[in-house]
């Protein structure tokens, strides 16, 4: 599936949303390279596998997952010949038992689940590391019983501290006593058991200073009496240190001995937890099992848009007896969306996910998706709108076979109307011709006659509301819709009287052709001292030092020109033309729209694609011009 498709449908946000209910690392790494399945066979197999996980999460079960959180971790740390730590153990430990533990979960849950039983049906025991490890090892600390070189060194360790702590009480009662100690107790400092003594008093006690504060107020004295203690505590430390190690290794390289069985049965939980992960998400969404065909039909039924609040409901039925389908009505009524939709169900689908439907959808296995929807207009490359779509559908139709679903979103626009739809017409012509099944919005009449006239071609509308002009985004077979340009106009604030004027020249062509003659302005450009330039124009202004687009002059002196999308205003003798809009953009390209503002555009374009937020706003703006 190609990239744009991906993201132009919006399915990479809702992988993600998948990808964040996997537990482990690998499970999230291997559902991060994944990519919606071509294949019917993968594709029933991966909805069945989901299907089987919702059942399970429905009936209130867990599948006892343990020690996945940092399984990606300790096994490369195995992997590079690094020793587990007792607390790293026990984890890991923890991991391989949940393969006997799952395996007998999956076999009470057979006949619920059978391809998910069969997967866990390969998974080893490995009962016997299991027992060595919790044999050797409580939580994070070794046991003193795992060996009896560490049972005997650490009673050694416990007997020195012990005689070192009956030295030290005799010498700190005395030196209490006498107010030299900064504390009353015992204190260690590099391995050592020391007295905590103030400064002016550390000639009354015999021993070494370990250690000073950082004020100079104290000295840490380590008295005489224990030294050999502390020397002969140090080297049992080391002692349990060494055995410790050696526990650990031992458990560690019973692991990797086993690495390559563990790997394999390591693969099954990994692949458990992403048909999960996708169950987790299918069950959110209040997804169930969908139907898969090989035939091309594309059968929607209830379908709900997952990203959506409240979506409306798509029914779409294609590919049974019409392989073209043309969708008319408002720009505002959401042809936009059932467009993605259809694209977004699809990859869901052969991703293994099930969608919110009303039960009798069946889903056709296509090889090749393509939309072609929202501006394509490129300034880099001298692109206007029609010809970034001329250029997209281009590419499509070389790429067009069978099993081929494309959608077109307001194909032929742009451009000349008729000019337009006669290309719109030829091209899904060809389209067809080699085996695509289309889906495209228009306004064109033109193109509504082609589908009301093609054998295999269906027309659709978006419903609109006549009596209180809303559109109420349903999408109706069988039926052809008006674009309801007025609807558009009016809730954009056109002036009453304009739009009255707009519906007389419906029917009565008596359109105001009569000069009205018009005064001198008082200021007028020089042209003798100025270029002529044009709207579009890229020109270098040498007061900014920068290129910019020529927007318009102000007087006879200073000109407006647009640079790095801000408007400047300098003077007209310093321009110097770089490259005429002639030469820049195609013809009867609409320059005006390079002037207009980013956040302009885009509610444009949410108004176009019927976002409700934007449709609220225009009531809000409505409403506000009332008041």
């Amino acid at each position: 599936m190609n990239i744009k498709l991906l993201q132009v449908t919006e399915f990479n946000a809702i992988k993600q949303m998948v990808i964040d209910r996997c537990i482990s690392d690998y499970g999230k790494e291997l559902l991060e390279e994944k990519e919606p399945a071509t294949a019917l066979t993968t594709v029933k197999k991966r909805l069945a596998e989901t299907s089987e996980a919702m059942l399970i999460l429905a009936s209130g079960q867990h599948v006892p997952f343990m020690g996945l959180t940092q399984i990606k971790h300790l096994t490369t740390k195995i992997a590079k010949g690094g020793i587990l730590e007792a607390s790293e153990l026990t984890e890991y430990s923890d991991f391989l038992r949940s393969f006997r533990l799952i395996a007998n979960f999956f076999e009470k849950n057979k006949f619920q689940t059978p391809i998910l039983a069969k997967y866990t049906r390969e998974l080893t025991d490995f009962r016997t590391i299991n027992e060595a490890i919790e044999t050797a090892i409580a939580g994070n600390r070794v046991k003193s019983e795992a060996t009896r070189e560490l049972k005997k060194v650490r009673g050694k360790i416990t007997k020195l501290e012990g005689d070192i702590e009956k030295s030290c009480s005799k010498t700190l009662k005395y030196a209490t006593a006498n107010g030299w100690l900064q504390d009353r107790l015992i204190v260690k400092k590099e391995e050592r058991y020391t007295l905590p003594v103030k400064t002016n008093f550390q000639s009354k006690i015999a021993g070494n200073i370990i250690e000073r504060s950082s004020r100079g107020t104290t000295v840490f004295i380590e008295p005489e009496g224990i030294r050999k203690l502390n020397d002969q505590l140090i080297l049992s430390q080391s002692e349990e240190t060494a055995v410790i190690y050696q526990i650990l290794a031992s458990l560690t390289g019973m692991i990797a001995e086993e690495a390559v069985t563990i790997g394999y049965c390591m693969d099954i939980i990994v692949e458990l937890d992403t048909i999960f992960a996708k169950a987790k998400y299918s069950q959110s969404i209040g997804g169930k099992a969908i139907e898969v065909n090989d035939e091309e039909v594309l059968v929607l039924d209830k379908v709900k848009h997952p990203l959506l609040d409240n979506p409306v409901p798509l029914d779409v039925s294609l590919g049974q007896s019409m392989h073209g389908m043309i969708i008319t009505g408002p720009n505002a009524g959401g042809k936009t969306v059932v467009l993605k939709t259809i694209a977004l169900v699809c990859l869901m689908s052969y991703f293994g996910l099930c969608i919110n439907h009303g039960g009798k959808s069946s889903i056709g296995i296509f090889k090749k998706i393509f939309i072609d929807i929202g501006d394509q207009q490129s300034l880099e490359n001298s692109l206007s709108t029609f010809s970034g779509h001329m250029k997209n559908i281009s590419d499509i139709v070389r790429q067009t076979s069978r099993k081929t679903l494309i959608l077109l979103d307001e194909i032929g626009s742009g451009t000349e109307p008729n000019e337009g739809a006669a290309l719109a017409i030829a091209t899904m012509e060809a389209m067809y011709a080699k085996g695509g099944t289309i889906v495209a919005t228009t306004h064109y009449g033109e193109i509504k006659e082609f589908a009301l006239q093609h054998e295999d071609f269906q027309t659709a509308a978006m419903a609109f509301d006549s009596e209180t002009l809303t559109p109420q985004y349903r999408l109706l077979l069988n039926q052809v819709g008006e674009s309801n340009a007025f609807w558009i106009a009016q809730k954009m604030a056109l002036d009453v009287e304009i739009l009255q004027k707009a519906k007389q020249y419906l029917t009565n062509k008596d359109y105001q052709t009569k000069q009205i003659p018009r005064k001198q302005q008082k200021v007028t450009v020089e042209k003798s001292q100025l270029t002529d330039f044009h709207k579009g124009d890229r020109v270098w202004s040498t007061e900014l030092q920068k290129t910019g687009l020529f927007y318009e002059y102000q007087d006879a002196h200073q000109a407006q020109i647009l640079v790095e999308k801000q408007f400047h205003t300098v003077q007209a003798k310093r321009l110097q033309l770089d490259l005429p809009a002639t030469e820049l953009y195609p013809l009867n390209y609409d320059v005006e729209q390079l002037f207009v503002d980013y956040h302009e555009q885009k509610f444009k374009r949410d108004i176009d694609r019927g976002s409700k937020k934007a449709q609220k706003k225009l009531r809000k703006m409505a409403e506000e011009r009332k008041s």
